[in-house]
């Protein structure tokens, strides 16, 4: 999977992770936004399932609200 850190239609950041989980550090969060997300606050990401044959297949975009 690639996950897509969104800052209105600016990718951010891209997380990469071979399962359905994946960690976005407070440490990445300070280094993209100034300080870690905290409670009230949303991200907007895309979610992509990677093929060996396909590459990116068609993102789904979420808003996570903290």
């Amino acid at each position: 999977y690639a996950i897509d850190i969104l800052d209105g239609s600016v990718v951010k950041r891209t997380l990469t992770t071979a399962t359905t989980s994946a960690l976005y550090t407070a440490a990445q969060q300070t280094a993209d936004w100034g300080a870690p997300i905290g409670p009230g606050q949303s991200l907007a990401i895309r979610i992509y399932q990677l093929s060996a044959l396909i590459g990116r297949g068609a993102g789904r975009s979420v808003t996570l609200t903290f």
